[in-house]
């Protein structure tokens, strides 16, 4: 059964750094599109950022430019979204997603397989 698990999330102050990494079993996600997405409650899940197959792609969401960078390491099965200067408002629920639609998509129906879910705190 094909499975994506997110790790990496925690409680940080502004200004902080974290690594979120989604692990993939059950399959091989390297001919997928990877995907992040958060939501915080009581919103909608937001696209965050997305990378292509090759990696040459990627898109983010202006709040995050320059901020977050998304990675992937196909050999690894594994994802990444490195998050830098982060801010009270990027405090939600991060998941990580996988796509086999072409490009790097940011609406969440493309994307087939959905991680759990790692918490992100960020506080003042």
């Amino acid at each position: 059964q094909a499975r994506l698990v997110e790790s990496g999330g925690g409680l940080v102050q502004a200004g902080d750094s974290l690594r979120l990494s989604c692990s993939g079993s059950g399959r091989s996600f390297s001919d997928h599109v990877m995907g992040w997405f958060r939501q915080v409650p009581g919103k909608d899940r937001e696209f965050v950022a997305s990378i292509s197959v090759s990696g040459q792609k990627t898109v983010y969401r202006t709040s995050v430019k320059g901020r977050f960078a998304v990675s992937r390491d196909s050999a690894k099965n594994t994802a990444y979204l490195q998050m830098n200067d982060l801010k009270e408002e990027d405090t939600a629920v991060y998941y990580c997603a996988a796509s086999d639609a072409p490009g790097a998509p940011s609406m969440a129906r493309w994307y087939k397989f959905w991680g759990q879910g790692t918490q992100v705190t960020v506080s003042p």
